[in-house]
């Protein structure tokens, strides 16, 4: 089947309810999922039916309610459509059963907001992304609340920072005269994810446990040629790459560009753009599906940060920008950026929402697996700053020194080969080592993890910015001469925000101390950011805004720090049973064989100087290896002790993720003087080569 042909075959979408439901109900459904409102019990029922009908031409047999609770993945729960009628059954799905359901919310992660004997809560249909099937389940994006009404998942305040954005932003296009009826923050992800073959996964319990390799020794050859990036795709990869796309198209979620990444056994698939809400429910889906079709080609899909040291660690690009209902990109500088109002207040109210808000900006892209790969010499920093590209930060260095630049400087590169296309240059560079850089038409978010949901970064973006816009429309409203007004606010905006612009080298060490100079906060690991979270500047932001009460903010802070320690908890005692129960007793078996070949040498009068040095090396490693073994389990101990979940993060933090990194050190070391054939476990060359040769 052509793509054109499956692509949204699975989902109940427009072209769908068109068909499938009468006239007047589709007109009703369109009027409120574009101006708002609930929806009505009876037009619930016509929608239910039509989707169930739909559902079972499709081989459907159950249906879910599909949420996104606080674990960062999805979940649900299947209902058949099943009526028992005496001795037979009819296939019955109410409108009741479409707009609400119940699960069990105990055992989700809630912050302290529920006890575990308070079990209720509710999910609550979003008609604003398409049902769909999956598995032969209709599934259907819902919202997650608890009995008490407090948000317990990632939709829910994304949804609530949608409808904030969309406010203010329309009241500051109104002030400007430009007609729109809707203003929709827009993201196009970029997915990074290794492949590595399932039997060497299945022997690593770091990799089963963690996602991450907690030792290995670095290969003699990892991307130091940069022969990877962008390089022909192996026949195994390309085979899942099409599977994928195969996938993901009949779910309608528009897959564009797959390629090889930097690292060894690393890939990228990036999507078009789409309404926030629908590309993060996409993200989450396409998340599902890569771990699903590797399997069918007896590979794993690893989306954990950093699973592999010395190599790059995967991230996700979160591409923003905001859309009108008439299709314009106010990002968009256009041919005459100067006087395109929209876009400069637009490009303010960002420039000044990041540098008011990079605290909560770090704390959502905060985990213990991004922690490993953010700064890296491959990810951008853990300090906010914003890369704007000379074209854009001459403009508004022009206006704010009373010289604006009529045009942008669009120019032909020359490539000396007469033969070639002439292409235009863009109006900015990509700068990779900025954690938010201007694009061209949009801002790339380039520190989000690679196994995050993006709900949360844009919840920020979408916040922050929006609590500018509806202080801009205040100042603008009422004035004469907005041209002026708006051309103030860019001035301000240099003068009060520059510390923020950066279009250098974010890799450097310079820029360390220089962003130190500057005053920007380096909040350098997940602990320290969410210390940040929940202070009064920020609990004002959110709750003014109705995103957050403040006790959802301080249940999600909650939430973050227990997860923190949970998963350095997991992998410190991951690292203490592959040391003691493996690698301890290789090591031993090894240095017994090497004394058992220098004794026979020895025997025969020949020198054994080699197995000699070889052993008395292993042999200090070893009891080395073994204290520092001790070392670790102490510090486990301590951190566990600790009663209160932020103390007990912070020991993680100090005291249990530095015992691991010297234990890690010197277990690498005795690697790579052991014998291959006596090591435990599949090394990185070969698991980083298993699908790619």
């Amino acid at each position: 089947m052509a793509p054109g042909e499956m692509y949204g075959t699975m989902v109940f979408n427009d072209d769908v309810m068109q068909q499938r439901l009468p006239h007047d109900t589709y007109k009703q459904l369109k009027r409120i999922l574009e101006e708002g409102g609930a929806l009505d019990r009876s037009i619930a029922d016509i929608v239910a039916n039509a989707m169930k009908d739909w559902a079972l031409e499709k081989g459907a047999t159950h249906f879910t309610h599909w949420f996104q609770p606080m674990t960062g993945i999805t979940a649900e729960k299947h209902d058949s459509f099943i009526r028992p009628m005496g001795d037979r059954v009819i296939m019955e799905f109410s409108g009741k059963e479409l707009i609400k359901g119940e699960n069990d919310a105990s055992s989700f992660p809630s912050g302290g907001l529920r006890a575990t004997f308070e079990a209720r809560g509710y999910t609550a249909w979003d008609p604003t992304s398409y049902a769909f099937i999956k598995d032969k389940t209709l599934c259907i994006p819902t919202a997650f609340c608890s009995y008490t009404g407090e948000a317990l998942d990632k939709k829910t305040p994304l949804l609530r920072s949608m409808e904030l954005l969309n406010r203010h932003a329309l009241k500051v296009l109104s002030i400007l005269g430009v007609n729109a009826r809707r203003v929709v923050p827009m993201v196009g992800a970029e997915q990074e994810y290794f492949l590595i073959d399932r039997a060497l996964y299945e022997k690593r319990p770091d990799l089963i446990y963690t996602g991450r390799t907690l030792l290995g020794h670095r290969p003699s050859k990892g991307q130091e040629l940069d022969d990877h990036f962008f390089g022909a795709l192996k026949t195994r990869v390309s085979a899942f790459m099409r599977d994928l796309d195969e996938e993901l198209w009949k779910l309608g979620i528009p897959a564009k560009t797959c390629h090889n990444e930097a690292a060894p056994a690393q890939h990228e698939l990036a999507c078009v753009y789409e309404s926030v809400n629908v590309a993060v429910d996409h993200n989450q889906l396409t998340m599902e599906i890569m771990k699903k079709v590797a399997t069918r080609h007896g590979m794993v899909c690893l989306l954990h940060e950093k699973p592999f040291e010395g190599v790059n660690g995967s991230g996700k690009h979160n591409n923003w920008s905001l859309q009108t209902d008439t299709g314009r990109n106010l990002l968009d500088p256009g041919e005459h950026p100067a006087e395109n109002l929209p876009f400069l207040l637009m490009l303010c109210a960002v420039i000044q929402a990041v540098d008011d808000n990079q605290d909560l900006l770090r704390i959502s892209i905060a985990s213990a697996g991004n922690d490993h790969r953010l700064g890296g010499n491959e990810a951008p920093p853990a300090i906010m700053s914003m890369y704007l590209g000379d074209d854009i930060s001459a403009l508004i260095d022009s206006i704010a020194g009373g010289t604006p630049l009529d045009s942008l400087n669009r120019e032909y590169i020359n490539s000396g080969v007469g033969t070639l296309s002439r292409v235009y240059r863009d109006n900015t560079d990509r700068n990779r080592t900025s954690p938010l850089a201007f694009t061209g038409n949009k801002f790339e978010f380039r520190s989000v993890g690679s196994s995050f949901s993006i709900s949360d970064a844009n919840v920020v973006l979408n916040t922050a910015v929006a609590d500018r816009l509806e202080r801009f429309a205040r100042r603008l409203e009422g004035q004469a001469d907005l041209r002026s007004a708006v051309y103030a606010l860019v001035r301000e905006t240099v003068k009060d925000h520059d510390r923020i612009l950066f279009n250098g080298n974010n890799y450097s060490a310079e820029w360390a101390e220089e962003a130190r100079r500057r005053g920007l906060m380096i909040l350098n690991n997940t602990v320290d950011a969410l210390e940040q979270f929940t202070t009064q500047k920020n609990v004002s932001l959110f709750t003014r805004h109705g995103i957050f009460s403040e006790t959802e903010m301080f249940s999600r802070r909650e939430v973050m720090l227990e997860n923190y320690a949970k998963v350095v908890n997991i992998e410190a005692h991951t690292l203490l049973d592959m040391v003691n129960r493996d690698v301890l007793p290789a090591l031993i078996r090894y240095t017994g064989e090497l004394a058992d070949a220098a004794a026979k040498k020895r025997a025969i009068g020949l020198k054994a100087q080699a197995e000699y040095d070889l052993g008395s090396s292993l042999s200090s490693l070893t009891d080395e290896i073994w204290t520092l073994s001790g070392d670790l389990n102490a510090a486990i101990l301590h951190a566990s002790r600790e009663g209160v979940t932020s103390q007990s993060a912070r020991a993680y933090a100090d005291c249990v993720l530095p015992a691991m990194e010297k234990l890690r050190l010197r277990v690498d070391e005795a690697e790579g003087l052991t014998d291959e054939k006596t090591w435990p476990y599949p090394g990185y060359g070969e698991l980083l080569s298993s699908v790619h040769e």
